[in-house]
């Protein structure tokens, strides 16, 4: 049955009505495309911070006298709060207005930003981080619910392809925007452009956006539900982040992985039990909307934990700066600017499952492609690849949020976006996880034999777990003072070994493609995609 979007005039706990936010505008009020121009404003900060202050954790590190395992929950703790609070950020929005919680989610992670700036230790840094995550996680389902209700399902997938158009952009422009800030500025700036931006989308928000709530909107909160399902949420991403410190055999990383099981049956019961469930499971009945979640996530694993290690490649490997490395990096970035709202047009004519089983076979061939790349490899057969990737990803990234937010009802709208981020955030933290240990598992086994193939001297145990290390990510692990002919072979040894680990995890990232090439078809466009509100002002 399709639902059909009305507008709710009525207060939260229907008492009261709602100002004239809740009744279609005039002028720039609930404009669709301005519409859209607003919340790319606010997505632009969250999906730029996933991948920009990477480049600035040298710079943090240094500064602040952090230790390397300190740093990494600069990434680790964003990442682990904006995986854990979406879907219940996506029920906020459908229970208060998407506009509101977008507005504060914009408002916050500005602030957050700010004083990340301002913070002298590496533990404030952290905390803020955290809290940029939550807030961020408030934005973005909230996005996508108002782009639901504004859009006519005519121009929705338009408007999905430039919102995806914008997050590729974004997380593939955060490296270079990161180097230029941090070369030529200094690693707060980085935190500080998000300030404002962020007052750019309040401003932006209060002035045009239309706050648009479905008639059946939840009017309770299924606190267990939230607990439940934020607890296995975070063991799973807790594991996924801790397993290549910890190793996959390990004890701790099986009992987080087996404590998220258990978390997501005790949740999956429960929703069967509660009045108004956080997440009604008769959602996943629809199997062209359960097969865009597993399309997001698999597409998360190639794409976030291919280019994991393209990035060390170009840098530690090829010794480009990080200006250079993202500047080669623009093909990719390129292809998704101009293929999603090209995706968006094409899946509105022809449906979703030929341009989203097409853009995965692309996404496969070319992370067959990127198992190819040498030492030498020049910059044209690279920039082949990358746009190809490119290429692959826009219509997915378009197409699997189509499928994922148009077969939900309306008044689930924010539930459907936070189920859409938090399949990519789980995917890109499986494959970073996954891939690494493939990368880690050859370099391993790898290493010894060409390191003595080359005639250098044995390592003990211990030297050669820390030459394994910087391996890993295209370090040679040369000591200081060792004469320049030991220091060639060395280097020759370590990315040779280095380039061996990413063509085996470049190949698991392709066939993880394929398979999703095979979940594409069981995709449908959404049955519930209605014409919003903002219709008429198309």
């Amino acid at each position: 049955m399709t639902s059909q979007t009305t507008i709710d005039t009525t207060g939260p706990g229907g008492e009261a009505p709602v100002p004239s936010d809740a009744t279609p505008g005039k002028g720039l009020r609930g404009h669709p495309w301005l519409t859209l121009i607003t919340v790319a404003v606010g997505v632009m900060m969250v999906a730029l911070d996933g991948t920009i202050v990477a480049i600035a954790n040298p710079a943090i590190q240094k500064d602040l006298g952090a230790t390397f395992a300190e740093v990494q929950w600069i990434t680790n703790g964003y990442f682990l709060a904006l995986a854990v609070a979406l879907i219940t950020a996506g029920k906020l929005g459908d229970r208060f207005g998407h506009r509101q919680t977008f507005l504060i989610g914009v408002v916050g992670f500005a602030a957050a930003s700010g004083a990340i700036g301002l913070s002298d230790s590496i533990a404030l840094v952290v905390t803020f981080r955290v809290l940029q995550g939550l807030f961020g996680a408030l934005l973005m389902p909230a996005a996508l619910g108002l782009l639901r209700a504004t859009f006519p399902a005519e121009k929705l997938n338009m408007a999905i392809g430039i919102w995806g158009m914008v997050i590729g952009a974004s997380t593939a422009g955060g490296p270079i925007l990161g180097g230029v800030l941090v070369e030529h500025v200094n690693w707060q700036s980085v935190f500080f452009i998000n300030v404002p931006v962020g007052v750019l989308a309040v401003v932006l928000g209060v002035l045009i956006l239309l706050d648009h709530r479905a008639e059946n909107a939840p009017r309770s909160f299924d606190l267990l539900g939230i607990a439940l399902l934020s607890a296995a949420m975070f063991c799973l991403v807790w594991a996924l982040i801790k397993a290549p410190d910890w190793g996959w055999g390990d004890g701790r990383t099986w009992a987080f992985i087996v404590a998220s099981v258990v978390g997501f049956a005790l949740f999956a019961f429960w929703e069967t039990k509660v009045r108004e469930p956080l997440i009604p499971l008769a959602l996943f009945r629809s199997v062209p909307l359960s097969a865009g979640v597993v399309l997001m996530i698999l597409m998360a694993i190639a794409f976030m934990g291919g280019l994991f290690f393209v990035t060390f490649y170009l840098q530690n490997v090829h010794g480009m700066s990080p200006i250079d490395a993202g500047l080669h990096l623009l093909p990719l970035t390129g292809m998704m600017i101009v293929g999603s709202p090209l995706a968006g047009a094409m899946i509105t004519k022809v449906g979703p499952r030929v341009p989203l089983a097409g853009g995965m076979a692309l996404t496969a061939i070319a992370m067959y492609g990127m198992s190819t790349l040498e030492t030498d490899t020049g910059s044209g057969l690279m920039s082949l690849w990358f746009a190809l990737l490119g290429l692959g990803l826009a219509p997915v990234m378009v197409g699997a949020t189509e499928v994922i937010v148009g077969n939900a009802p309306m008044e689930l709208s924010g539930v459907a976006g936070g189920l859409q981020q938090a399949a990519m955030q789980i995917g890109g933290s499986l494959g970073t996880a996954v891939l690494g240990a493939v990368m880690a598992s050859k370099v391993d086994s790898d290493l010894a034999g060409n390191w003595t193939k080359a005639g250098l001297p044995p390592l003990t145990p211990e030297q050669e777990h820390q030459a394994s290390e910087a391996v890993q990510v295209g370090v040679p692990p040369v000591p200081p003072g060792t004469p320049d002919a030991i220091a060639a072979k060395i280097t020759g040894v370590a990315h040779d070994t280095f380039i061996s680990g990413m063509s085996a995890a470049s190949l698991v990232a392709a066939g993880v493609a394929a398979v999703a090439v095979l979940i594409a078809f069981l995709t449908k466009r959404g049955e519930n995609a209605q014409a919003g509100t903002g219709a008429a002002h198309i």
